[in-house]
């Protein structure tokens, strides 16, 4: 890179000279300005969980099977593939072009390594469980078995074998996730723990990381070994964290962002007058949800959990706090979903004031009054609409005998502390889908998830899901086993479905190829600027 600067610099240096008159470069590089509401945590794809940091990923690396400007599948690090009759063996043909950014090829035992370090409990992945229908993985992963006996096998170096356990209709759009992106088994082994530093950092996509610099910028450059290199477009993509949404929307009228991942949802209405068509609001595969540290008293009672989550006006919150740019929220599944009933709160249909008198009984029971409160602190990551929501909560709960205190950190610190599973009451989430289909909102509360913050552990939701999972190969006894396992969260409140999201990006219409589609995904490679 520093060569090719040079270079450029001497030419330039000459022809200016040689003209005798002003010199404009012919070459002047495309940069992408992407803002985003939240720093990453790393870029390990191994050791990441949120929105913010598969944004960035999807950029860095190729997985066997990627999305495309709409979100649809397409091929990426495999060219093609193949299943068997019985659906549970994938043969997947890498490219023969495929590169790792430091010029070495992607061979199948690449991804066997990946594969092997998400599953070793001394990795810590919170996404382990997501190849737990890989046959042999979850008893790696729970330290009851080795390795070399899961079903992942490189059959040569371009190409890769993968048996599951039972069919698993969703295992492709799975493998568009980061966490079952390969990582460089030499890199790693070579530099440890630096492996993700900028300038040491190999990856196979079509972008390499120059410069991390926290809390300002992530730069990546375009990777000239990325095998689709000549259809990307843009030369550098700065990732710009900005936490604060209407400090982003000036920094977008100023020209300082090309787009940004969310928008303070209380301006909406002025915000569509002032940016018209910039403003991308639609359906998004998302449930924002509080976490409720299901074992921790008082909250290990289902019965005071129900009472909280009747009590909160979902409707009020969306029209009011969110402009309408959500939806109330009363299942964990949001509905969307091809073939799938969600399964609703049973109040769901009730009357707001009944709801608040049902609750204000069950409280009352336990004890609780507005003269002897139930205390209650909520937290939340940085984001007026976050606070927003848990004031409008707070205001919502005080007369029925609720205590609620807010409590406010970053986005980074505050995954961080729900992943370590600290010590709350309650606390703001979301889960936005990781592929079509249920079992990605209902994966996160089971047992071994490493994003279940609830701590919930059901025997009962336990088995449903293992039922729904064993009925793979039929698509609707699946889907009706899915929502009887919904069914038993719902009653049991391990979770309180709050909305059901909507994206709110703004960009700039010098974009092109920046698609709304229902997952939010918008991949750089197929992003150019006028």
């Amino acid at each position: 890179m520093l060569k090719n600067m040079l270079k450029a610099t001497v030419f330039a240096t000459t022809m200016a000279v040689t003209a005798g008159a002003f010199y404009t470069p012919a070459f002047a590089e495309s940069v992408y300005n992407r803002g985003t509401a939240a720093e990453s945590e790393s870029v390990d794809p191994h050791k990441t969980s949120t929105v913010y940091e598969a944004n960035v990923l999807r950029d860095l690396f190729q997985g066997l099977v990627m999305q495309d400007q709409k979100a649809n599948l397409i091929p990426g690090a495999a060219e093609s593939w193949t299943v068997s009759d019985d659906g549970t063996v994938y043969t997947f043909k890498l490219r023969k072009d495929g590169m790792w950014s430091d010029g070495s090829p992607v061979t199948a035992e690449d991804f066997v390594y990946a594969f092997h370090r998400l599953e070793d409990p001394a990795t810590g992945a919170e996404y382990a469980s997501m190849l737990y229908p890989v046959k042999g993985a979850e008893d790696v992963n729970t330290k009851k078995g080795k390795p070399e006996d899961m079903g992942v096998k490189a059959i040569d170096a371009g190409t890769l074998e993968v048996t599951l356990k039972a069919p698993t209709p969703y295992f492709l759009e799975m493998l568009t996730h980061q966490a079952t992106y390969p990582v460089s088994k030499a890199s790693i082994e070579k530099l440890g723990a630096d492996w993700i530093k900028p300038g040491n950092l190999v990856s196979n996509g079509a972008y390499t990381l120059a410069e991390w610099v926290p809390n300002d910028h992530m730069k990546l450059v375009k990777n000239p070994k990325f095998w689709d290199a000549a259809t990307v477009k843009f030369d550098v993509v700065n990732y710009i964290p900005t936490e604060d949404r209407s400090s982003a929307m000036k920094r977008f009228e100023a020209g300082e962002l090309d787009s940004y991942d969310d928008l303070p949802t209380e301006q909406l209405a002025d915000l569509k007058t002032k940016f018209g068509d910039q403003i991308h609001v639609g359906p998004y595969l998302g449930t924002y949800y509080y976490a409720i540290k299901t074992d921790k008293a008082p909250w290990n009672n289902p019965e005071l959990r129900n009472a909280i989550s009747m009590a909160i006006d979902r409707d009020f919150i969306a029209e009011k706090v969110w402009q309408n740019s959500m939806l109330p929220g009363y299942s964990m599944v949001p509905p969307g979903i091809e073939g799938y009933t969600p399964a609703m709160a049973k109040y769901a249909d009730m009357p707001q004031i009944d709801r608040e008198d049902a609750a204000k009984k069950i409280l009352e029971k336990l004890g609780y009054t507005p003269e002897h409160p139930l205390k209650m602190e909520i937290r939340y990551n940085t984001s007026e609409n976050h606070k927003n929501t848990a004031v409008a909560i707070q205001e919502q709960l005080k007369p029925l005998g609720v205590d609620v205190t807010l409590l406010n950190t970053d986005t980074k610190t505050h995954y961080s502390f729900l992943e370590q599973k600290g010590d709350y009451d309650v606390a703001r989430a979301a889960w936005i889908a990781d592929y079509k289909d249920p079992e990605t909102f209902l994966g996160i509360t089971r047992k071994a998830s490493g994003n279940n913050y609830s701590n919930y552990n059901s025997p009962q939701y336990e088995a449903a899901m293992d039922k729904a999972a064993a009925a793979g190969g039929k698509p609707e006894e699946r889907m009706k086993d899915l929502s009887a396992a919904e069914r038993i969260l719902i009653d049991d409140v391990g979770q309180i479905p709050l909305l059901y999201y909507s994206y709110h990006d703004i960009v700039s219409s010098k974009l092109h190829g920046f698609v709304d589609n229902v997952m939010d995904v918008h991949p750089s490679r197929f992003v150019s600027k006028d």
